[in-house]
């Protein structure tokens, strides 16, 4: 009998290990000037500016070595199979930062700030590297979403990726992810 039970014991403290191995921790997003399921400042559009917004994130598991980031428009939908309008793919960045600074430039490898040396910008919908804010068409909101994965191990990975080639890479690396949320609305000219 307690033969029988330690199998079952450890039957399923592995299946509990798989189920956690299975379901990303969650992350938590902010930043100072995107609230979540509010307005996107126009400095953060192509209508303003076209700041990259500073990001920060927390609850990512302790053995994280990278993060990546995909920021989107789910509300943009196009190809076969269908996907989403990419605005910024951001990967390599490294196990240890907190989260992305305001204002970065559109350097495909990041030399600074120090904490996030090395990062990589890949390749947006746009088909160039760096930031790009919204610019939906006039008529209804839009609902970004800036994705952000802990992964765990330090992929090997070089600069000129898409989303799908990052999440390609990232599969069986995420342990954790989280999102944040925000809108924007063209209106119609008058």
């Amino acid at each position: 009998m307690r033969i029988r039970n330690a199998i079952l014991g450890v039957l399923v403290m592995g299946f509990a290990a798989a189920v956690s191995a299975q379901t990303p921790a969650t992350i938590t997003v902010t930043s100072p000037t995107l609230k979540a399921n509010e307005v996107v400042p126009v400095d953060h559009t192509a209508d303003g500016r076209n700041l990259s917004p500073a990001l920060s994130w927390t609850g990512a598991p302790a053995n994280t070595r990278q993060f990546a980031l995909i920021y989107d428009d789910p509300n943009v939908v196009f190809g076969t199979p269908p996907q989403t309008f990419v605005h910024w793919v951001v990967y390599k960045i490294p196990g240890t930062a907190k989260g992305l600074p305001a204002e970065l430039p559109m350097d495909a490898v990041l030399a600074a700030p120090a904490d996030i040396a090395g990062t990589i910008q890949g390749l947006s919908g746009f088909k160039r590297t760096g930031y790009r804010g919204p610019a939906p068409p006039a008529g209804k909101p839009h609902h970004y979403t800036w994705t952000v994965y802990a992964l765990d191990a330090e992929l090997p990975l070089e600069p000129g990726l898409n989303r799908n080639q990052l999440l390609d890479a990232m599969k069986g690396h995420i342990i954790g992810q989280g999102s944040l949320v925000a809108i924007y609305e063209r209106k119609p000219k008058q």
